[in-house]
């Protein structure tokens, strides 16, 4: 059987695979859909990371296709009625990267409270902004709202409390009854009483139809002001031209963004130049340690589909 990676994957998982397989890796495919189009025909699995788009037109080329690897956990890049009316069985790699998103949303939440780490080329030029950098806020006794109450967030909460934080959730999935809520500790409120009470706001919540711009410019008004906004879901979920507006004004605090309506980033983004924000190129679930967690959990899995649909 043959299998086609098109994007990054774990040397050790792609060796594994090897030895089963028919291994095609090519990690740059992601940038030639002709050649994606092509190479897909004769696959019996697919694997990918968040950029490849698995749509309709690339199921229609693949005839042979009988897995989709996913490499993290978002599936808005994948038609998943399209794979369940072929029987193509899809395996994202569920939990595999929870810890390393959350510690990033910890990390960039103290940055932002903190707001002194940016001095560094001013402090080795031999200024000494002290007085204008001697204003940072703890987060101990502050609020933490985490909405998208999965894997994610309650670790996020998990290690929140673990800095004396409240954390607050809201999740349309989850009854304010859900164990979750008493075995973390957080307490269950509706999104915009949410918005109104935490400190930090961070997202964990998949792009969906009813969630694209959930954060838009009446949502962002309803936050406290000074709060921080921090996204590692997707992009969709913020209308990032409101939050521009209110990252410029002063309204919020800051904000940390590790995803976006479109990527790259555009030049000309309303996100340019903008003061106390975070910008990362959609890499919160990846650390070597999820890197190797992803990749072992996608091999694994295909595998099997393959390997069961050969039995």
């Amino acid at each position: 059987m043959r299998v086609l990676i098109s994007e990054f994957m774990d040397a050790p998982a792609v060796d594994a695979l090897r030895q089963r397989f028919d291994l095609r890796y090519a990690p740059d495919m992601v940038e030639q859909r002709g050649a994606l189009l092509e190479a897909v025909r004769d696959a019996d699995a697919l694997i990918v990371r968040n950029r490849s788009q698995v749509d309709a037109e690339l199921l229609a080329a693949a005839p042979r296709l009988l897995a989709v690897g996913r490499l993290g956990v978002g599936l808005d890049n994948i038609d998943l009625p399209g794979c369940a009316a072929r029987g193509i069985q899809v395996v994202p790699a569920t939990g595999a990267n929870a810890r390393a998103v959350a510690e990033y949303v910890i990390g960039t939440m103290l940055a932002l409270l903190r707001g002194a780490y940016a001095a560094t080329a001013d402090v080795a030029a031999g200024h000494w902004p002290r007085a204008a950098l001697s204003q940072g806020l703890e987060a101990h006794g502050r609020t933490l709202g985490v909405v998208g109450f999965g894997g994610i967030g309650r670790l996020a909460t998990q290690l929140a409390r673990g800095l004396g934080m409240r954390v607050v959730g809201s999740d349309a999935a989850l009854p304010p009854g859900h164990p979750a809520w008493k075995e973390t500790g957080a307490a269950p409120l509706a999104l915009d009483e949410l918005l109104a009470q935490a400190d930090v706001v961070t997202l964990h919540v998949p792009l969906a139809a009813d969630t694209r711009h959930l954060l838009d410019a009446a949502r962002i008004g309803r936050m406290r002001p000074g709060a921080i906004l921090i996204n590692t879901s997707r992009g969709g979920i913020v209308d990032e031209t409101a939050l521009a507006a209110a990252l410029r004004s002063g309204r919020l605090r800051g904000a940390a963004l590790d995803v976006f309506e479109q990527e790259p980033l555009p030049a000309g983004s309303p996100l340019e130049n903008l003061p106390n924000l975070i910008l990362t190129p959609h890499i919160a679930g990846l650390t070597q340690e999820a890197n190797t967690r992803v990749s072992d959990m996608v091999a694994t899995g295909v595998t099997i589909a393959l390997t069961g649909r050969a039995g």
